[in-house]
C-alpha cells in the first residue's frame, strides 16, 4: 500500500473526504514552492498535486497558464521539479505527492528515466493530461514497476468504453473533471456531478476526486458530500498570484484552512458514495 492508498484508506475509516490542492512547481519560485507544500500540509490537506510547468497547457485556464509562465521565467525544468519533491521529502515522508502535467517533457526524458527520477525523489502518482488510456499500457507498466500510481482524468463526455479502460489501468484515485472547459471555469452543476459519479462507480472501485470549478467553501462542501476527494487548483493559484511575498504563505494557509473546515462539516455521506478501497 503506497502513500495515496494509505491516505484514502484512513479517510474512509473516518468517513472523511480528501482535500487535494494543486499548485504549480516553481510558482512564484522554487524555494517558495517547497515552503508552500509544507504550508499546505500544516493546513491539513491530504495530498498535494504539483503541476509541472509547460508552455502549452491545453487543459488549464488563464490562472494556471499564468502560473506556468511565471515558473518558466525561472527556467523550471523537470529536474527542478524532482529536486523540489526531494527537498519536501526530507521533512515530510507521509503526504502523497502527485505530479500533474503533459506528455512532451516526459517523452523528451524517456519513460524509464522519468519514472526512475520520480521514484527516487519521492513522487507517489503521475497524471499526464494528454496520455490517452488506450495508448498508455507501456506507461502504466513503467509506473507500476516503481509502485507509482497512474492517475487518469475523466470528464462529463467520457465514453463508457473509456471509463472501463481507465478502471483497468488507474491506481490511487481517478480525477473527474466536473465540467466542460478548462480549469477555473464556472457553472458547476452538482446534480450532473452526482449523476456522473454514479455512472463512474459502476466501473471504478478506487477513490474518485472531483475538480475544476470549485472556488469556495460551500461548493467544496457540496462536492465532499458526493466524492471521495475535492481537488482545488485555480482558486489557490489565484491566491498565490495576488499575494505579496510576505503574506503569501499565510494567505494560502488561511484559504486552505477555510476549505478544510468546509469539507469537514459536510452533512454526511451521500447515498451514491460507495467507493471501495
Amino acid at each position: 500500500m503506497n502513500r495515496i492508498e494509505s491516505v484514502f484508506s484512513r479517510l474512509k475509516s473516518q468517513d472523511k473526504t480528501a482535500l487535494i490542492p494543486f499548485i504549480t512547481a516553481g510558482d512564484p519560485d522554487s524555494a517558495t514552492t517547497v515552503a508552500l507544500m509544507h504550508q499546505l500540509t500544516q493546513s491539513k490537506v491530504d495530498l498535494i498535486e504539483l503541476g509541472v510547468p509547460f508552455s502549452d497547457p491545453m487543459a488549464d485556464g488563464p490562472t494556471i497558464q499564468r502560473s506556468s509562465e511565471r515558473a518558466l521565467k525561472h527556467h523550471i525544468s523537470l529536474k527542478d521539479v524532482f529536486a523540489m519533491v526531494a527537498e519536501f521529502r526530507k521533512t515530510d515522508q507521509d503526504t502523497p505527492v502527485v505530479l500533474m502535467g503533459y506528455a512532451n517533457p516526459i517523452e523528451a526524458m524517456g519513460y524509464g528515466n522519468f519514472v526512475e527520477a520520480a521514484s527516487h525523489s519521492g513522487v507517489d502518482g503521475i497524471l499526464v493530461v494528454d496520455y490517452p488510456p488506450e495508448e498508455s499500457a507501456e506507461w502504466v507498466r513503467c509506473l507500476n514497476e516503481k509502485e507509482i500510481s497512474p492517475i487518469f482524468l475523466l470528464s462529463p463526455t467520457t465514453s463508457e468504453s473509456r471509463i472501463k479502460h481507465v478502471a483497468e489501468l488507474a491506481k490511487g484515485y481517478v480525477y473527474y473533471v466536473s465540467l466542460k472547459g478548462v480549469t477555473g471555469a464556472s457553472h458547476l452543476d452538482l446534480q450532473d456531478v452526482s449523476n456522473k459519479l454514479s455512472q463512474l462507480r459502476a466501473h471504478i472501485k478506487i477513490p474518485i476526486g472531483v475538480g475544476f470549478g470549485i472556488r469556495d467553501g460551500q461548493t467544496a462542501r457540496s462536492i465532499a458530500e458526493r466524492a471521495d476527494a475535492v481537488v482545488i487548483g485555480s482558486r489557490i493559484v489565484e491566491e498565490i498570484e495576488h499575494s505579496r511575498a510576505a503574506d503569501l504563505l499565510a494567505n494560502v494557509g488561511t484559504l486552505v484552512e477555510s476549505l478544510r473546515h468546509a469539507i469537514d462539516t459536510k452533512s454526511g455521506p451521500s447515498s451514491d458514495k460507495e467507493c471501495e478501497i
